[in-house]
């Protein structure tokens, strides 16, 4: 969304002391549920506060690529500073940690304030495609949420309703089995896709906002998600590939033209980007809005950055085929002829100044090359013998510039194991530090050999899952924590 806002007090209870002489007045400056949600702008207001949650450094700014990437095989923290940083890429997972503290915390917060909307915004008399689409977004924001924590954690509590007292049972909530989480963020999704606006009728003022393709695409990637766990659902793969065709389908997104066009920052916005199907948004800058502290993350100090997260070799030097145009704007190891350790390169900014944290770049959370690969995933799933489940992966590889000898058949992938390694080296390619390598690597069943085989690390069984983080523990009695920590 182009003007993002932080919704303050929304619910909130307020005290207010007594004076000696007994004063009574009306309020008006303080907003609760029951004088705040009276009408449309209140109920666009309130969304755009669920939104605005995304956009903090502990959560979509910077915690997510902690979460997601430095477990793996693409990333690696500056190991001079940030303990929790160096822990989560050595795979050595604390309950203290604070990166897992804020990934927890802030994707409940972001529950809580979609919660208010789905509860309230109901009630308001207005126009009911809007008020459907409006809800539909605070749904998929509260989907995606969950998603990211059932993932992360397993089990873990379900609260679908603003907590609003002391004595609210969700105060102390326990866990709830996973299995019950997906059928929610499913549920949560499909509302979303029904209700959402397709990406062309999304109004200038909103771009940003959640569409149904956006919904269709993230449903297909809890399928394929739920389609790997001991509790997935028989249908998991067909309709994984029936949400990518339904996007694939649309007409609406395709691919850009130049793999660097997904990552121009003023190609922000539909039609002009014609990729990106959903991102968190971050202002321009010299503007109101919350910059993005990413680029300095990532930038050599001989670039003005801070460098605190390296690229990791074996992305520099194992990774991609000769004539893959992705390898020169995703990696790099020179600054004006200068060898240096290698860096992630594909999150730069031309108007970012050097040494600040104002970048305009989008955190990108699910693009159409993404759901070109996903597509041949569910193929594969479904019946590796189907020459067409090559398709999605050879339409990405053509972009990247690779030829006709580069393409992929049951010729030379001629087995579903074969297609699987094939697909996580693909997607590496394509979506490297974009919030995806644990989550494919655990759902294609390689986090373990690839964490041994690159990086030299052990993992357990129990490092499948996250530890929840003890303060959660201590400040409520009916969680328990995960095996192993």
């Amino acid at each position: 969304m182009k003007k993002i806002y932080i919704l303050l007090a929304a619910g909130a209870m307020f005290t207010m002391a007594a004076c000696k002489k007994a004063l009574t007045e009306k309020p008006y400056s303080i907003l609760t549920n029951a004088n705040f949600y009276q009408n449309a702008n209140d109920a666009q207001s309130a969304l755009v506060g669920v939104f605005s949650q995304l956009q903090p450094q502990a959560y979509y700014q910077r915690t997510v690529y902690i979460m997601s990437d430095l477990s793996g095989d693409e990333m690696i923290p500056l190991l001079t500073q940030n303990q929790e940083r160096i822990d989560m890429y050595k795979v050595q997972y604390t309950s203290s940690n604070i990166e897992i503290n804020n990934w927890y915390t802030n994707s409940y917060k972001l529950i809580s304030r979609a919660n208010d909307v789905i509860v309230n915004v109901p009630g308001i008399t207005m126009d009911i495609p809007t008020k459907n689409n409006i809800l539909g977004n605070a749904m998929f924001l509260r989907g995606m949420a969950y998603f990211d924590l059932v993932r992360s954690f397993g089990d873990v509590p379900l609260i679908l309703k603003p907590i609003t007292s002391a004595t609210d049972p969700n105060l102390y909530p326990s866990r709830t089995a996973s299995s019950a989480i997906y059928t929610q963020i499913i549920s949560d999704l499909k509302y979303a896709e029904a209700n959402c606006y397709t990406e062309d009728k999304i109004t200038a003022a909103n771009k940003g906002e959640v569409s149904s393709g956006a919904a269709s695409a993230m449903l297909a990637r809890v399928y394929l998600q739920r389609a790997s766990t001991t509790f997935a659902a028989s249908d998991d793969n067909t309709n994984a590939l029936a949400e990518c065709n339904k996007v694939i389908n649309g007409g609406l997104y395709k691919l850009m033209p130049n793999y660097s066009d997904v990552f121009n920052w003023t190609l922000k916005y539909f039609p002009a980007q014609t990729e990106v199907i959903f991102a968190v948004q971050f202002g321009a800058n010299n503007t109101s809005t919350t910059q993005n502290i990413t680029v300095r993350m990532f930038s050599p100090a001989a670039l003005g950055g801070s460098g605190s997260f390296n690229a990791n070799p074996y992305l520099l030097n194992s990774v991609y085929d000769k004539g893959d145009v992705r390898k020169t704007w995703n990696v790099s190891n020179n600054v004006a002829g200068v060898i240096v350790t290698p860096y992630i390169y594909k999150y730069r900014d031309p108007q970012w100044v050097k040494g600040s944290n104002n970048s305009q770049m989008n955190w990108i959370v699910l693009r159409y090359s993404d759901v070109l690969m996903m597509q041949s995933e569910a193929m594969n799933n479904i019946n590796a013998s189907d020459p067409n489940k090559f398709n999605g992966l050879n339409l990405v590889r053509t972009r990247a510039g690779l030829g006709a000898t580069q393409m992929l058949s049951l010729a030379n992938t001629p087995t579903s194991a074969a297609f699987v390694d094939t697909l996580l080296r693909d997607r590496l390619r394509e979506l490297c530090v974009e919030g995806h390598r644990r989550w494919d690597l655990i759902r294609l069943g390689q986090f373990a050999s690839v964490e041994q085989a690159v990086n030299g690390f052990t993992v357990s069984p129990n490092q499948y899952l996250l530890p929840l983080p003890q303060t959660e523990i201590d400040a409520n009695k009916n969680l328990k924590q995960n095996p192993g920590y």
